[in-house]
């Protein structure tokens, strides 16, 4: 079908007005957090703020991002923005894309050329994809939300509508990761034969934030003094009881507050990248600023933290008693740079970890890939794991 283009131009108002605020800015006092053991430091988040106000230039920014073929269509009320690039082989799949939080669609624009245009990134042109890189409701320009119940179940079924009914797919294939793996893994219960197969970058199962410690991700497992918990209870467990329990509580400082917003989402991209590795090696500040300003000009800061509330407010329910739940073929990147999950430290370790969660959940693997490189976010992190990875999975299911 013929679809609109969607230009990326944000008013220039509502960029004026960011950078009165970020000039206005009242930097907190920050007595003995050197080591950000009371969070992000003002040290470190002043001199990228001061950049956001008088050096990055979203304009250029704009121009890049438009580069690619942008649209957003109306599916069953909400908008649904996405990147559409087009693959060049034999027989390209249709391949959906999906980010988590506090990522954007910009975290996958490492592999959508590749992806899409394999032979001229040194691939074989049969692994070429039809490449779809939505952003999820309420995130980015998938906004303003009209559905205020918006969590992974709703996005499935607006994502299954978008390829198949909008784009006129019979089949496709899915690549996600942290909350895009929840829709993703929802899709291949839900709409397994729709599929030919999901790439996920987490294990988790679709009973997720749910019972009485749905706030708690460590599900009241004892943290015993032991290294492995106590950093992954560092690394993770604020961010899920926050977003669980006082979702609008903080959104009324972080949409008023570009530098409040900011040290909340860069916190998290600090402390969930490369435990192994440089944060600053992986994320220029010019990306860190871009996801930003993306989550600042669409007001999306609220709509997209409220996406873990209403797992919990409005449950999952299985579409079919068989199991395990999830019936489409399913491969696997992960990471042994990610503090999830604990003791994760070898592929050995990993890939049991992965055996210990997933059993009751994918009745379909068909790989377990991990690597040394990246944490959290590998697709932007190590986008060379995930390319070929995701080839490797889709190669045996056209």
């Amino acid at each position: 079908m013929t679809l609109d283009p969607f230009v990326i131009d944000v008013e220039q108002d509502v960029l004026d007005d960011l950078r009165r605020r970020l000039k206005a800015t009242r930097f907190a006092p920050d007595l003995d957090n050197e080591d950000e053991a009371f969070g992000l430091s003002t040290a470190y988040l002043k001199p990228i703020v001061e950049y956001w106000a008088d050096g990055f230039d979203w304009r250029a920014v704009e121009a890049r991002l438009n580069e690619y073929s942008h649209h957003r269509v109306d599916v069953d009320g909400t908008p649904v923005h996405f990147i559409r690039e087009p693959g060049k082989g034999p027989a390209p799949i249709p391949l959906l894309l999906m980010h988590g939080w506090p990522w954007t669609f910009w975290d996958w624009s490492k592999v959508i050329h590749p992806l899409a245009d394999p032979a001229s990134h040194g691939g074989d042109p049969a692994d070429a994809f039809d490449v779809i890189v939505p952003s999820l409701p309420g995130f980015a320009f998938s906004t303003p939300l009209t559905n205020g119940k918006e969590n992974f179940v709703s996005m499935a079924d607006r994502f299954h509508t978008l390829m198949t009914d909008v784009l006129g797919h019979r089949r496709f294939g899915v690549g996600a990761a942290d909350y895009g793996a929840l829709v993703g893994a929802q899709l291949g219960h839900k709409y397994a034969r729709s599929l030919h197969g999901i790439h996920l970058g987490n294990e988790m199962p679709l009973t997720i934030f749910q019972g009485e410690r749905h706030w708690d991700l460590t599900g009241g497992a004892p943290i015993d003094g032991l290294p492995d918990m106590v950093n992954f209870v560092d690394t993770y467990v604020s961010h899920v009881a926050t977003h669980m329990l006082d979702a609008q509580t903080i959104t009324h400082g972080l949409n008023d507050s570009p530098i409040g917003m900011l040290a909340w989402i860069l916190k998290r991209w600090k402390k969930w990248s490369d435990q192994n590795g440089v944060f600053e090696d992986s994320y220029p500040v010019d990306h860190i600023l871009t996801n930003a300003t993306i989550y600042w000009v669409n007001q999306a800061i609220g709509s997209s933290i409220r996406a873990y509330k209403n797992v919990n407010r409005h449950p999952w329910r299985p579409s079919h008693d068989r199991t395990p739940a999830v019936e489409a073929p399913a491969g696997f990147t992960f990471h042994l740079g990610d503090a999830a999950p604990p003791g994760a430290h070898d592929r050995e370790r990993r890939v049991a970890a992965f055996k210990e969660a997933a059993g009751p959940v994918y009745a379909d693997v068909r790989q377990v890939n991990v690597h040394e490189k990246g944490g959290h976010f590998g697709p932007w992190e190590n986008p060379e794991a995930w390319i070929e990875d995701l080839r490797a999975t889709f190669r045996p299911l056209r």
